[in-house]
């Protein structure tokens, strides 16, 4: 090729660059991109961490969370030192107490004055924080509900307990050995109406609970604040050995609604009304007879 000629379509020319430099330079000999060099387990352990972390604090603050059972006055439904999950979902979604439910609430009114609170060590305290362990230091208690907005309650001698003039068959839930009812004049013979927004609880251990019975002296008078509802217990974790789920007992299942005393009324006086209204109907209309018009 001559010095002026111009470059042939197979040549390289300068654009080109250098042989083998073309847009695939970096690749290898097999026409594949080297891969990116993987993180290390021990640069991710922290992100992992963090994430668990998080996932635990959002189950713990919206979901659900594990309880101790501090003393006997749930027996035998519960035991001292059982561990219970606590259903935090539902309240978020507006639902509220209802009779029969096992529930952990905050202390209304310094029902644990003067319990002792057991010290946690660090690591209790990093695990009851992220909820994978019960807190040590919250004061709450956990108790049945039974009375909630509008019932009447009512305990006389022994028993049998009433709500709305009704009777509750406890067999299946009361302490064995235990009345419904305690023969006392500290608060176990009353009769009470829970307000709006109240709940009223008794422990399944009767004689050994300091309960909505012994507390009516306080600014609630006795009732327990639905806003200091924690959930509802559903499953016993803890020990395997005793693990269960809570349900409400069947004498919960009854038509246990407060009637109003306008229905009451209106009940009674419908047959009094239709009674008095055939009689009228009956003395009331003249006889018709025969022959003629009046005159």
């Amino acid at each position: 090729m001559s010095p002026g000629s111009a470059p042939g379509p197979g040549s390289d020319s300068p654009e080109d660059g250098a042989a083998g430099q073309g847009p695939d330079a970096s690749d290898d000999e097999q026409g594949h991109r080297p891969r990116k060099k993987q993180r290390s387990f021990w640069k991710e352990l922290p992100i992992l961490v963090g994430i668990a972390l998080v996932l635990a604090l959002l189950i713990k603050t919206f979901l659900v969370q594990a309880f101790s059972i501090p003393s006997d006055s749930m027996q035998n439904t519960l035991q001292q030192g059982d561990r219970v999950l606590v259903d935090k979902l539902t309240p978020w979604f507006g639902s509220e107490p209802e009779r029969g439910e096992v529930v952990v609430f905050h202390d209304p009114d310094n029902w644990l004055a003067g319990e002792p609170t057991p010290d946690a060590n660090p690591v209790q305290r990093v695990l009851s924080w992220i909820g994978l362990m019960p807190s040590a230091e919250e004061k709450d208690l956990i108790k049945r509900v039974v009375g909630v907005a509008g019932d009447t309650i009512e305990c006389k001698n022994t028993g049998p307990l009433k709500v709305n003039g009704k009777a509750l068959n406890e067999q299946s839930y009361v302490y064995e050995g235990n009345t419904p009812c305690s023969v006392d004049d500290q608060g176990g013979q009353f009769k009470v109406k829970v307000p709006k927004g109240k709940i009223w609880v008794m422990g399944d251990h009767r004689q050994n609970s300091l309960d909505s019975r012994y507390h009516q002296s306080d600014k609630n008078k006795g009732m327990v604040p639905v806003d200091n509802v924690v959930g509802r217990a559903i499953v016993v974790a803890w020990p395997p050995t005793r693990w269960a789920t809570l349900p409400v007992p069947d004498t919960f299942d009854q038509d246990l609604s407060a009637a109003a005393p306008g229905a009451l009324g209106l009940a009674g006086a419908v047959p009094l009304v239709l009674w008095r209204r055939r009689r009228l109907l009956t003395d009331g209309n003249p006889r018709v007879s025969g022959g003629g018009t009046a005159g």
